[in-house]
């Protein structure tokens, strides 16, 4: 497994294009690829994940079974004489994971549920809106993804209710495109979690880590990263 990272120059028309359409960076990433990498079975897939700091720096983040080329955004979206990116190799990392560490994360997601208004009709997938939500249907996958969210200490928390972990939910986004082959527009609803976790269970974490969280990987949604608490 590899874990790359590339800085796109927002200056470019290129990467605005790109940052404007899932479905464009999604084509893009797997162009990264000689042979695209099979998600079928067990297998890990490619995740991607894009990253605004506060230097209004944007950065996209790759996890892949295979080492990816990124020479074709460098042209079109980043630095052609200067512009790198770097990858490295996943596998010591997420090998040396335990039980009882504790790390901060970063996950871009789709959170949605399933519907119906009456009981004969079809269930209908569809966005959670309210952060409220948003924090609940993370906190209700995190057993089955190999860790817990930290708890708040209690005089840290600021609210009676919704202030128990160490959880944020921020950067709603909901994005409208073109899919090939589909009638009309797909609508997208995404957010991003930053917290702290403590490994519960390594092997689904590293599952976790390589398969991604939830719906819509190919659009930018699913790839949880780590780093130091």
């Amino acid at each position: 497994m590899h874990l790359t990272r590339f800085r796109l120059n927002t200056a470019r028309v290129g990467a605005r294009r790109l940052l404007s359409s899932p479905q464009m960076l999604h084509a893009a990433v797997m162009s990264s690829f000689a042979e695209i990498p099979a998600a079928a079975g067990d297998r890990a897939r490619v995740l991607w994940r894009i990253d605004r700091t506060s230097r209004a720096e944007t950065h996209l983040y790759l996890v892949s079974p295979a080492k990816p080329d990124l020479t074709h955004l460098v042209e079109q979206a980043g630095w052609p004489e200067t512009g790198r990116w770097h990858t490295y190799d996943y596998q010591p990392f997420l090998s040396r994971l335990a039980a009882g560490e504790q790390w901060a994360f970063r996950l871009t997601a789709n959170p949605v549920h399933h519907i119906r208004r009456t009981d004969d009709e079809p269930t209908k997938r569809t966005a959670h809106i309210t952060p409220h939500h948003q924090l609940r249907w993370l906190l209700q996958r995190q057993e089955g993804a190999g860790f817990k969210v930290v708890e708040k200490p209690a005089e840290q928390r600021l609210v009676p209710n919704g202030d128990e972990h160490e959880l944020i939910v921020y950067d709603r986004r909901q994005l409208a495109f073109k899919k090939a082959g589909h009638r009309g527009s797909v609508t997208l609803v995404t957010v991003t979690y930053d917290g702290r976790l403590e490994v519960t269970d390594p092997d689904a974490l590293r599952r976790t880590l390589t398969h991604g969280l939830g719906k819509a990987k190919a659009y930018g949604c699913g790839l949880m990263t780590l780093a130091k608490a």
